[in-house]
């Protein structure tokens, strides 16, 4: 929690201040007493002595002024709210390796399956586009707040070919930047980018990371898949019936990593489908948010209105007065 005007605060010190003279009025009082009658009568003068109960009132009044002096200062706590008009693509490998069977049931099936839940957990404010990209990048779904659209778009996604995660990159920010200025301004924008191997043709990604920093679109990198992934290919591409081959297909951690330090992102790692899912709710709900404060005086003032009521409704019961 913070505060709008923590100098206000510098008035707390009146609560002991009141303390303590409290405490000496009921001091001189006592001594008053004790010089009106003798201790041996004082029984029968004051026969029902309230003992603790006379302090409870005066306890719930102070802590009722150190609870306004709180909310004087304009206390305020950080909330996360929809960021207006932000759009996000989410750019997904669908290159051969995504057949690997190391993420169960298997990398694409599970990228499909989170994807789902990205879009489901970003603010429905947000703007979310969709992305394959193999050795080609193909943009299924332009950025759109149509959940039912971007989860026809997941659906189309298939396996095949080889990696131009650079060719995605460059893609990606040309969608994101043909979005209308808001007050001279484009929207927040962020690609949240999932593969599973090596880039083998096309663009440097890195130098692609590099442009999209330049503009302000940070990349999130997802890793998918473990060292020990492996699909099964013909051994010549000239005759796809014809023997098959073992062939690894780790996932190229470093350069992903770097694609997001360069891009001003973050890089995350998921060698399952439950990884991913975590990985993309959380991403989801990050992106499409931004952190703002929020005054919280109303509730400190309705405590302190509380505070007094009650010590007053105590006061009248016990001793028939308010104070």
């Amino acid at each position: 929690m913070s505060f709008g005007a923590p100098l206000v605060l510098i008035a707390l010190l009146v609560v002991p201040a009141l303390a303590v003279g409290y405490l000496v009025l009921q001091r001189d009082r006592g001594r008053a007493a004790a010089a009106f009658a003798s201790p041996a009568l004082a029984a029968s003068v004051a026969p029902r002595r309230p003992r603790w109960r006379r302090h409870v009132p005066l306890v719930a009044f102070l802590l009722a002024v150190a609870v306004l002096v709180v909310a004087a200062a304009k206390p305020q706590r950080t909330v996360a709210v929809p960021v207006e008009h932000a759009q996000i693509m989410l750019l997904t490998d669908v290159s051969g390796s995504m057949l690997a069977v190391d993420v169960k049931p298997n990398r694409l099936v599970a990228a499909r399956r989170a994807g789902k839940r990205f879009i489901d957990s970003v603010p429905k404010q947000v703007n979310v586009g969709i992305e394959a990209f193999n050795q080609i990048p193909q943009v299924l779904a332009n950025p759109t707040t149509d959940r039912d659209a971007l989860a026809l778009a997941l659906g189309r996604l298939k396996s095949s070919g080889g990696t131009a995660t650079g060719e995605a990159i460059q893609t990606a920010t040309r969608v994101l930047q043909q979005a209308p200025s808001q007050n001279g301004k484009k929207p927040p924008s962020a690609i949240v980018l999932l593969s599973d191997g090596v880039s083998i043709k096309g663009v440097d990604p890195v130098t692609a990371a590099q442009a999209a920093a330049k503009l302000k679109i940070p990349i999130y990198t997802v890793t998918l898949g473990t060292p020990s992934g492996t699909i099964t290919v013909p051994r010549s591409e000239s005759n796809p019936t014809g023997p098959k081959v073992t062939k690894p297909v780790p996932p190229d951690e470093p350069t992903l990593r770097q694609i997001a330090q360069v891009s001003g992102g973050k890089s995350y790692n998921a060698e399952s489908a439950e990884d991913l899912s975590d990985v993309y709710k959380r991403l989801g709900s990050q992106l499409g948010t931004k952190k703002e404060p929020r005054q919280i005086t109303a509730g400190f003032a309705g405590a302190a209105l509380a505070l007094i009521g009650l010590g007053a409704a105590l006061s009248l019961r016990w001793f028939g007065r308010l104070i």
